[in-house]
């Protein structure tokens, strides 16, 4: 039985990769740090649920805790790890930047540490696509050069690639990047756009529509997010010998066991259509509060997915239509509304 250790399980993605896991059969042991920053009580209730598992366990601290972050790690002895935890939001990142520093950087650091003290099989982490910033050319590449990142959480991930690369080239650790595009689906965090319309909606209250909607999402549904990152752990990237034995697209490092994928739809869908999903799922429409582009956010992004399918032979597929309408579904059942 394979043991994963995964970051972040009390929260939206892990909660859902960890289930995945543990249905095909590993023993997956979580480490989450249970901040305020959104509602203490859903992370409680993921955990509670895959607690009714026998092959998971959990431990509760801060990454960059590491009197409680190591012995944890040592203790379990991981054949891989999987890090999703991180201070997460684009917004937030404005008002408090030090959080994203303190987790995201120092926090991953300590990650890294225990892949290397117990050799894993394979460290995965999660970047994201706002690390492509201010990029016009779409679809996104792994391949192109992204430089230009517009926010502090953007940074920190930027960080956290680089990190990596030093780390798989210095200690010879199997290491991917995965970049995930704004993902939705059941179990959805509080803040993020999707979970928030359909709250106010109910409640009769305006939504807050940037750029007047002139905005356009990769939008991801969770299931098939977590179904790549599975598929990913057996794609453990090999140091080339030569950058000759890179393939065309790839973007495994040339002097190290490293790659950078995308996981994405591959379809960009326009702000206003997502809305109007939402509505269509709730029978009720939006008060819609029309605003101007927010600080750091981008106007459009957009998944080139085709090394995520070479590697896997997967692509993400699921509708827009479909994924939001599973959302309404469990948000109406959880919250009672």
């Amino acid at each position: 039985m394979q043991k994963v250790l995964i970051t972040g399980t009390a929260g939206f993605i892990g909660f859902h990769l960890a289930n995945l896991l543990l249905a095909n059969g590993n023993r997956v042991h979580g480490y989450d740090g249970m901040t305020d920053y959104y509602d203490v009580s859903l992370k409680q209730s993921r955990h509670a649920l895959l607690l009714e598992n026998p092959n998971f366990s959990c431990d509760e601290g801060m990454l960059e805790d590491t009197a409680k972050f190591d012995p944890m790690a040592d203790a379990f002895e991981p054949d891989v790890i999987i890090h999703l935890a991180a201070q997460a939001g684009v917004r937030y990142s404005l008002e408090n930047p030090r959080a994203y520093v303190e987790s995201n950087v120092v926090g991953t650091f300590n990650v890294m540490e225990a892949a290397r003290r117990h050799k894993v099989r394979h460290l995965l982490m999660a970047s994201t696509s706002s690390i492509y910033g201010a990029n016009p050319d779409m679809p996104f590449d792994e391949c192109e050069k992204a430089d230009h990142q517009l926010t502090m959480y953007a940074a920190t991930k930027k960080a956290n690639e680089a990190m990596g690369h030093s780390y798989a080239h210095l200690w010879n650790l199997p290491t991917t990047m995965f970049r995930f595009f704004t993902v939705y689906g059941p179990w959805g965090r509080p803040d993020l756009a999707f979970f928030k319309f359909t709250d106010a909606i109910l409640e009769d209250r305006p939504i807050d529509i940037y750029n007047h909607g002139d905005m356009y999402r990769d939008f991801t549904y969770v299931d098939d997010l977590v179904r790549a990152i599975s598929l990913l752990i057996d794609v453990a990237p090999v140091r080339p010998e030569t950058p000759d034995d890179i393939t065309e697209g790839d973007s495994l490092s040339p002097v190290a066991p490293y790659r950078i994928v995308n996981i994405g739809n591959s379809d960009k869908v326009r702000l206003l259509d997502f809305i109007d999903a939402i509505e269509e799922s709730l029978g009720k429409p939006a008060i819609r509060n029309y605003m101007e582009m927010q600080l750091g956010d981008v106007p459009a992004t957009w998944a080139n997915a085709d090394l995520l399918h070479r590697l896997t032979g997967y692509r993400p597929k699921t509708d827009i239509k479909d994924g939001i309408q599973a959302f309404v579904d469990w948000y109406r059942t959880y919250y009672g509304k």
